[in-house]
């Protein structure tokens, strides 16, 4: 970057005051015309005409401040017909020559170029002769370079090819995980490949919760599966559901995973053996206005016997 270097004493020039302020603002415009452009001080007609009025050009040649052609001045060049030239745009050594930025522009890109070879020098000063041609070319994928060379004529035209043997082994993260094993007898069932493994005895509480509407993610630990089932076994699938119900409401953003709803569920007391299972039926549950059921109880109620539906149709495959 080029710049059109003021003095901090021009504001007070007698030329700068006398040219005024809309002539000035033509004037370095131009000055900065002039210096981006390595014109060394030339202002062409047309860049004057764009950036200014004719009175304000005239008011500046008029003043000293530039020289039209066929001026005088002994320290100034001599601009083509039609142009003008900034006075004095070299003097004190306030503005550089196009030779002179030219010159500096090519010692920079030099001066840059050997910092670069001296930093590289010193990244492969450490490196192994074995890394260096790799760096050099910028790391390559990850299969081309661990896996071992294929020699020519061994493209599995006869017998296995060696990518076919490296191709077969499975890496230790393709191994599937375990079912989870509990201890009550159950390793778990896959609805999929990659899908979710349910503990069998916690089943029909997942069932009832997709009926329900409330669809989360059931990646849970061994312990967890194990606390789920000793939650039903004490407050019953209808009790648990019925209070993720009111907690599904009151969150604000939708629960993802059924981790949501653990500490709202060991906080239940036990229900009595002779309590039904429904809690909007208990005879200590006063129902509110006396308006009609609970739409949370006709989700349990359908989740149920939805989940009732699905056990009697896996019971029968």
């Amino acid at each position: 970057m080029t710049w059109f270097k003021i003095d901090d004493s021009a504001h007070m020039h007698p030329k700068v005051i006398a040219a005024g302020n809309a002539a000035l603002g033509l004037w370095l415009r131009c000055g900065a015309y002039s210096a981006q452009h390595l014109t060394e001080g030339a202002v062409p007609a047309a860049v004057a005409k764009q950036y200014g009025t004719a009175p304000q050009a005239a008011k500046l040649v008029k003043v000293g401040l530039w020289h039209e052609h066929g001026h005088t001045c002994p320290r100034c060049p001599q601009p083509a017909a039609g142009d003008y030239v900034v006075h004095d745009f070299f003097e004190g050594g306030r503005n550089a020559t196009r030779a002179q930025v030219e010159a500096g522009r090519t010692a920079a890109a030099e001066r840059k170029a050997k910092s670069r070879a001296g930093k590289n020098g010193a990244r492969f000063a450490d490196d192994p002769s074995a890394d260096r041609a790799r760096n050099e070319r910028g790391s390559a994928p990850n299969q081309e370079r661990t896996a071992p060379p294929i020699p020519e004529g061994s493209t599995g035209q006869e017998g296995e090819s060696q990518r076919d043997a490296r191709e077969c082994v499975t890496g230790p993260q393709t191994n599937p995980k375990p079912y989870p094993s509990t201890s009550f007898g159950s390793r778990g069932k896959q609805a999929s490949p990659d899908g979710p493994r349910i503990a069998e005895p916690v089943r029909p509480l997942v069932d009832a919760m997709s009926a329900a509407g409330m669809v989360v993610s059931w990646q849970l630990e061994s312990a967890e599966w194990l606390l789920l089932h000793a939650l039903i076994e004490r407050c019953g699938v209808a009790v648990l559901v019925d209070h993720a119900g009111g907690a599904w409401q009151a969150a604000r953003t939708r629960p993802r995973s059924a981790r949501y709803f653990l500490a709202g569920w060991r906080s239940l007391p036990a229900m009595p053996a002779t309590a039904p299972e429904i809690p909007g039926h208990s005879p200590n549950v006063v129902a509110l206005h006396n308006s009609r059921p609970s739409t949370t109880d006709q989700r349990v109620r359908d989740g149920l016997d939805l989940a009732a539906r699905l056990r009697e149709q896996e019971l029968a495959q």
